[in-house]
């Protein structure tokens, strides 16, 4: 397969920050970690592996801007470019020992995702896609699953830990689609969770309380991957409204309208 000039930038960086994180996961146990909120963790290889991304993005092009997970809004000279970057997603996975988690990192033009990669150095699993290029996992192109009914499909969500979100929702949400679905995964990283749609690893997926850096990636490899991305009211403002839908069209239409049930 071969990549664009700006992919092969995207792929050296997270590659570089991919192995400072599985050097660091191997040695999980001896991580000094803050508490950063309730059920919130934040760790030193988050935060190493954000400045290695921050640094070898900015030497490439050094006028775009940044929205991270650590640093936040970072501006730039040039207001049309913005790296949409979460330098760990699946903190929780990682700090105990599961080796679910993933860096994220898209490239918004002109307010459109243009470009992501979504890297889990554990896995050694690479997903990229370029707007119009199509998503790859690996270099193997990629595709959404074909099943049409939520009967017979299986889809993953997120659910909200001690002092986030509202338990209340996510559990009616969770009883709704229960009833309607062959099972249900709860894999603890965003990023990941939409990389699995494109790859037909799961029919589907939903979540609230995201940020832009959990799922900027992963919305294009999706929609590159033949399927569809919308909030949970069936339109584009994922990033304010903090939910998603995902899933080939007739598995995220049926999963939207079960969701909507809950409102």
């Amino acid at each position: 397969m071969a990549r664009s000039a700006i992919i092969n930038v995207m792929v050296q960086t997270a590659m570089k920050a991919g192995r400072s994180l599985a050097r660091d996961f191997g040695e999980v146990q001896n991580l000094q970690v803050s508490l950063k909120g309730p059920g919130d963790y934040v760790s030193q290889a988050d935060r190493k592996a954000e400045e290695i991304i921050h640094a070898e993005l900015s030497k490439v092009r050094p006028g775009y801007s940044f929205l991270m997970e650590e640093r936040g809004a970072v501006e730039g000279d040039d207001d049309q470019h913005r790296w949409i970057v979460d330098p760990l997603d699946g903190t929780t996975n990682f700090l105990h020992g599961i080796p679910i988690f993933s860096i994220s990192i898209a490239l918004e033009r002109q307010g459109q995702i243009v470009a992501g990669v979504v890297y889990n150095p554990a896995m050694d699993e690479l997903y990229t896609a370029e707007r119009g290029g199509g998503a790859f996992m690996n270099d193997r192109r990629l595709r959404v699953a074909a099943r049409k009914h939520l009967s017979d499909a299986v889809v993953s969500t997120g659910v909200p830990h001690l002092g986030r979100g509202h338990h209340g929702r996510a559990l009616l949400e969770l009883k709704n689609v229960m009833g309607e679905t062959a099972g249900i995964r709860r894999f603890g990283s965003a990023a990941l969770d939409l990389a699995y749609v494109a790859a037909g690893r799961v029919d589907g997926y939903w979540e609230n309380w995201l940020a832009p850096w959990d799922v900027a990636a992963g919305i294009l490899l999706v929609r590159e991957a033949g399927g569809f991305c919308t909030d949970h009211k069936g339109g584009q403002d994922m990033f304010d409204e903090g939910s998603i839908v995902a899933g080939n069209e007739p598995i995220h239409r049926a999963l939207l309208k079960t969701i909507q049930k809950t409102a």
